[in-house]
């Protein structure tokens, strides 16, 4: 049987990546419990030089270390270790309210496969004291919800509930803080279920550091989006790339040829031999385009069938779970 799995009641996980975060993640903890009385709370602590595993383990969490760096190695590991029904993933800083976790909750068991608690609807703009973070939301906003054709408010949102499905399924690449965007992104790649839940985001309590540095992580995030794109819509990406170099060859192509018809003559043969290797590298980023097109479509195949496994899976240990506890209630 899985670790985690109930067999009286919904089992659900809360989730609580932490590094350095001694001055709220107590509270963060106890405000948890209230809000979600029968949830299993993990901290894991990922090399904090503070109290934060102590003082965690005090108010009532289940601590474990997480020695690789970086906000995404910690989810892999918790989404690796943690077996649930669902689960509510949030940050030790105590930005986000414990009190919309049940209603996320209740969001993934009427089907939905990650919800997402939207900061952007309601107070981050005033509340949140960082002017490039609010450019950087709206930024990645605009370029992922153009890309793929939809319409989510809060692509980088750190309070999010999930499903046992996409838990077991997501492939966790990132190791940092761009590590919400990949889920973003990820999900909108395979059509999976989405919500978004507004919630009232605070500022960090005075005394408080964020550990998101601005430009860096900005460019993770970016580069990230990049990759992604590449990845999952590369007929576009390639394709507007094959474009491009084509028809700055056929432009310089046509150049020469207006000269030859002029003057009977090809003078600038080093244009003419640029112009058409331009050409044919457009062609070949094109071709390419094509070919990995196919190949993301394949693997979105072959998701859509693991997810359906994972799903099957998960029903049959539930199912045999509570017929094992009738038979031991029955004797």
């Amino acid at each position: 049987m899985m670790a985690g799995m109930s067999t009286d009641r919904t089992s659900i996980a809360v989730l609580l990546p932490c590094y350095n975060e001694e001055m709220t993640i107590g509270k963060v903890v106890r405000d948890f419990h209230a809000a979600l009385p029968d949830a299993d709370i993990y901290v894991y602590d990922n090399n904090s030089t503070d109290h934060t595993a102590e003082i965690a383990a005090n108010a009532g969490a289940i601590v474990r270390p997480e020695p690789r760096q970086g906000k995404g190695n910690v989810i892999r590991a918790l989404f690796e270790d943690i077996d649930a029904d669902v689960y509510v993933m949030a940050d030790g800083d105590d930005t986000y309210p414990a009190d919309a976790a049940p209603a996320m909750v209740t969001k993934v068991l009427d089907g939905y496969d990650m919800v997402i608690g939207d900061r952007l609807s309601s107070t981050y703009f005033t509340e949140n004291k960082r002017p490039f973070h609010n450019v950087g939301n709206r930024v990645v906003r605009s370029a992922i919800n153009g890309l793929f054709h939809a319409d989510v408010t809060d692509i980088m949102t750190g309070y999010r509930a999930f499903s046992f499905t996409f838990v077991k399924t997501y492939p966790v690449l990132a190791r940092g803080f761009e590590v919400e965007t990949e889920m973003t992104i990820h999900s909108l790649n395979n059509n999976l279920r989405l919500y978004e839940m507004p919630i009232q985001y605070r500022d960090r309590p005075e005394g408080s550091v964020s550990k998101l540095d601005t430009v860096g992580d900005g460019i993770k995030v970016l580069s990230t989006i990049f990759r992604m794109i590449r990845e999952y819509k590369p007929l576009p990406f390639f394709g507007g790339l094959g474009m491009i170099i084509g028809l700055i060859g056929f432009g310089l192509t046509a150049s020469v040829t207006v000269d030859f018809m002029r003057t009977g003559m090809v003078e600038r043969f080093p244009t003419l031999i640029g112009a058409v290797m331009l050409v044919i590298a457009g062609l070949l980023f094109i071709v390419t385009g094509i070919v990995l097109d196919v190949i993301a479509k394949n693997n979105r195949k072959t998701f859509l069938l693991e997810a359906n496994r994972f799903a099957i899976m998960h029903r049959v240990i539930r199912d045999c779970s509570g017929a094992e506890a009738g038979s031991n209630t029955s004797k």
